[in-house]
């Protein structure tokens, strides 16, 4: 399979194509828009793990199934599919954590900036490599826009270059950088305290976080309050309160 999911606590997505550096191909995207979907609706599953196999996390398009489409509407529809895997992390009413090695290049960086949460290795090769064969990061600029500065991803964008995973990390793609072999350990870490969270409150905190980067200031402001007297009228929000006030760890039940 080109997609490897394993539901639990911490989910995983793997992608699973290492012939091919984990290129995404339309039958990769799907899978990956699927696994989203069902992981972001699945109660059991608390944090979603993205990474890649076998040393690499992605090398982006599959540019052997791109020269293949033969008309714009069939190009549309493959990177269409990559839209929908942003639009599915996104949506995902839980933790995505993007765990990135190797390359991640083109699509891929869409795909890490979709992601919550985003943890490289020292060695990881990051780029928006398209211009240099006549294309243009088109879909990816979306998430990435939101995320990394105009100044940096304009840079990226028209040059092609390739940046390390400490340019990337100072770009704001990346939330921290670990040794190759401290990498996994560092993602599990940080899922595990993910998951001793309350999955409700992270779940509305996500939908805030999405929000308010696209709305004005003053309208940001009544949402949030909103959303804040929700949270604090959850069961968790109570709970959490209490035991701050009793000073016991809270048991939270998710609602």
């Amino acid at each position: 399979m080109p997609v490897e999911v394993t539901a639990g606590e911490i989910a995983e997505v793997l992608l699973n194509r290492p012939e091919r550096r984990n290129a995404l191909d339309a039958e990769s995207l799907s899978h990956i828009a699927q696994a989203f979907t069902a992981l972001g609706g699945d109660p059991e599953v608390r944090v979603i793990v993205l990474r890649g196999a076998q040393g690499h996390f992605c090398a982006g398009a599959d540019l052997s199934e791109v020269a293949q489409a033969d008309d714009m509407a069939a190009r549309r529809d493959y990177f269409g599919g990559v839209a929908q895997v942003v639009r599915a992390m996104r949506g995902a009413h839980k933790p995505v954590i993007a765990e990135v090695e190797g390359y991640c290049l083109a699509g891929a960086m869409g795909l890490v900036a979709a992601a919550d949460l985003a943890y490289a290795s020292e060695d990881a090769v990051f780029g928006l490599p398209e211009v240099q064969i006549g294309l243009f990061p088109m879909v990816v600029m979306a998430p990435l826009a939101r995320l990394i500065g105009m100044r940096g991803l304009t840079e990226l964008a028209l040059t092609g270059r390739r940046a390390t995973a400490q340019e990337a990390l100072g770009l704001g793609l990346l939330n921290a950088v670990a040794p190759k072999d401290a990498l996994r350990g560092m993602v599990l870490e940080r899922a595990g305290q993910l998951v001793a969270l309350s999955p409700f409150v992270l779940a509305l905190g996500k939908e805030a976080l999405s929000e308010v980067g696209d709305v004005p200031f003053e309208t940001a402001l009544g949402y949030l309050q909103g959303m804040v007297a929700q949270v604090a009228s959850s069961e968790d929000g109570k709970e959490g309160v209490r035991a701050f006030l009793e000073k016991r760890k809270p048991h939270f039940i998710g609602r």
